[in-house]
């Protein structure tokens, strides 16, 4: 054991005077003073500290060192008074404290050194001691099962000369000391190995909590957000963001890893979520963000950190200290959100489609990042920890992505569907009403057929029977007249129903021209009306003529013109009443710079049922009874009749109203007619 060097030309007097009144206390007091504390305190920091103090007190000493060194946990140094536990507390001695104790214990198991400032060979570790402002310290190594577990170290503010009582003093608690030693660190081995198992299980459930949340396909906002938050405050730290990246090529978002290479695309990088407050570790109450970042965004080849961390991708870049880190020049561009000065420590991770072991790594799709405001290492059970967060939420992404992209695809294929289902849907109602048109010409055959079965063979059987009585012999000449007159008449019947199937199947098919020549209107009417008032005798219909005073000229197809009006008094004629009058009309009128002349054909009697109105014109169609009342015809009248009108290129219109007696209708046919030039020219 060195012995302590007391240089009596330097402090005689006064080292003298301090041996005179050192009462060293005795090791058996001051070991069970030592037991008692480790058997009442079970606080490792509150432990040590007062066995500190004990010493102190114990060897009157200005203040009492108690390390403890271990591999599996940081060095610590505990002090007595609290203002050396306060110097020890400080950043600048924080950093020098544990290299100081070990280099001072490391050579001898006991050290006494009476004045730090004569002692030469301490001269390179005496940075501590002047911190706590010491000049004599008395120190020796802690051992515990034959292995040293820490030290003590005593001291004194002015030079001190240690004697051989203080030595065996403090050989002999060094044991005791020694023990506690070994208890705090097994409790520290122990609250390690409890926090290492509660990081574990914390990690755990936070890769629990987002499979689950993708298991459950939810929405991919509250996914980025609880992993966010989950890594943020599991690791403590200052900020945390996801961003996600827009390729400017379609193509080169679809490549893979190892085919984009080392080169950066044009992509634009977006913050889409950011962790919600947290209280980071050192920090009593949470900061409260200036401003949110979310929707910022900028081109990930104008900030040197992305494209840092998009080269080096599947592995996470992760930076202790972004000051140390970076050259700060005017080329180097970072963008705003990694602020080297306000957040130093840096993390970010790739997020990558497809799990980056796999033979085929897919595409970058983002970054999760993570800062905090003062420098930290990334330990590896944290980068562990946020690469699976990464993949998890790259699994999210892809998964939400492809869900939009069926969703469209169903939508699309949803919409083509709904497209068919409409045409199929014009196409079954064009079906629809060309079945029904097919029904209606079924049904006007039908009644074509029977029309012109009932108007064919009726004039044949009376030209058949005349044939038969004309083939009598010894027939009188008045009565074969009378059946020539009949075969005749028949025969004539026959004639005018083809030429009228004929004329009709022309007129359709617009193969008939247009033969214009003068006509007087008012002549023409009175050639035409009296036939039929020869017609009419037997039923005792008059025709009654409306006609102006004034000459009524047109230029039009006479032939036409004649038959519609013939037509359309027949047809007046069939329905009338007994003993009524049939009027025809016609008159001159302007209508908007344009001479017209109209000519109505009106009759009292049977009229036409609204419903009938709309197909009045149509061939074979008869109005409902006709044939009940045997009232001849076959229905073709009127459509020839409405041939006409277009062929002349006028207009014809049907009106039937219930007169005030009985129940008598007024049926009224009006034409008018377009008049080609000036009447006065011609």
């Amino acid at each position: 054991m060195p012995q302590a060097h007391c240089p009596s030309e330097t402090f005689p007097m006064q080292a003298h005077r301090v041996q005179l009144m050192q009462q060293p206390a005795r090791p058996i007091d001051l070991g069970q003073q030592i037991a008692h504390i480790i058997r009442t305190i079970s606080d490792p920091e509150t432990l040590l500290n007062a066995i500190a103090t004990a010493l102190g007190q114990a060897f009157e000493a200005d203040g009492c060192l108690v390390a403890l060194q271990d591999n599996h946990l940081p060095q610590q140094i505990y002090g007595y008074p609290s203002s050396t536990q306060a110097v020890l507390s400080s950043e600048s001695v924080q950093q020098i404290a544990p290299a100081a104790m070990q280099a001072l214990l490391e050579d001898s198991d006991l050290l006494a050194i009476s004045n730090l400032e004569s002692d030469e060979s301490n001269r390179a570790r005496a940075v501590l001691w002047q911190a706590l402002e010491v000049q004599a310290i008395l120190g020796i190594q802690t051992r515990f099962q034959g292995q040293v577990n820490g030290g003590i170290v005593v001291m004194h503010s002015q030079p001190y000369c240690w004697t051989d009582s203080n030595k065996e003093l403090l050989q002999e608690i060094s044991e005791p000391v020694a023990i506690a030693i070994s208890q705090v660190l097994q409790a520290g081995v122990i609250g390690s190995l409890q926090k290492q198992v509660g990081a574990f299980t914390q990690h755990r459930n936070l890769i629990n909590k987002l499979t689950m949340a993708i298991h459950n396909a939810l929405d991919l906002n509250q996914i980025l957000q609880m992993a966010i938050d989950g890594v943020a405050q599991t690791f403590q730290v200052n900020q945390g963001l996801i961003l996600l990246l827009k390729y400017a090529d379609p193509l080169f978002a679809t490549r893979s890893v190892p085919a984009q290479g080392k080169r950066i695309p044009k992509a634009r990088a977006t913050i889409v979520c950011e962790a919600s407050e947290v209280i980071a570790a050192g920090e009593p109450e949470p900061q409260q963000p200036a401003s949110t970042l979310l929707n910022q965004s900028f081109w990930v080849s104008e900030c040197a950190l992305c494209a840092l961390a998009f080269t080096d991708s599947p592995k996470p870049l992760a930076i202790a200290d972004k000051r140390q880190v970076l050259t700060l020049d005017s080329d180097t561009r970072i963008s705003s959100i990694f602020n080297p000065e306000g957040m130093p420590a840096l993390l970010l991770v790739p997020l990558i489609g497809v799990p980056s072991g796999s033979i085929s790594a897919g595409t970058i799709l983002g970054f999760l990042a993570l800062q905090h405001s003062s420098p930290r290492p990334w330990a590896t059970d944290e980068l562990e920890l946020v690469e699976l967060v990464s993949a998890q939420v790259s699994t999210a992404i892809i998964q939400t992505q492809t869900m939009q992209h069926v969703q469209a695809l169903v939508e699309e294929r949803t919409a083509q569907l709904q497209s068919s289902l409409e045409v199929q849907g014009k196409l079954y109602e064009k079906t629809r009403q060309q079945i029904d048109q097919l029904r209606r010409l079924n049904q006007l055959k039908d009644e074509f057929l029977a029309t012109m079965s009932h108007e064919l063979r009726t004039p044949l059987t009376s030209m058949t029977l005349a044939i038969r009585m004309l083939r009598q012999p010894g027939l009188s000449e008045d009565r074969r007249d009378r059946y020539l007159d009949i075969l005749e008449q028949q025969c004539n019947q026959e004639t005018n129903l083809i030429n009228d199937l004929l004329t009709l199947q022309k007129f359709e098919s617009n193969q008939a021209d247009l033969q214009l020549q003068k006509v007087d209107l008012k002549q023409l009417i009175s050639d035409i009306g009296q036939p039929f008032e020869e017609k009419w005798a037997a039923k005792k219909l008059t025709l009654v003529l409306d006609l102006p005073k004034q000459a009524l000229k047109i230029q039009t197809d006479k032939d036409s013109l004649n038959r519609i009006l013939e037509e359309l008094l027949t047809n007046a004629g069939k329905y009338a009443e007994p003993g009524s009058a049939v009027v025809l009309r016609a008159h001159q009128q302007v209508n908007q710079s344009n001479h017209e002349f109209v000519l109505s054909v009106s009759n009292t009697g049977q009229g036409i049922s609204p419903e009938e109105l709309p197909h009045i014109f149509d061939k074979f169609r008869r109005g409902q009874g006709v044939t009940q009342q045997a009232i001849a015809g076959t229905g073709l009248g009127l459509a020839l009749v409405k041939c006409l009108v277009q062929h002349l290129n006028a207009t014809i219109n049907v009106s039937s109203n219930a007169l005030d007696a009985a129940s008598a209708w007024e049926t009224c046919f009006t034409l008018t007619l377009p008049q080609v030039f000036d009447s006065t020219k011609i």
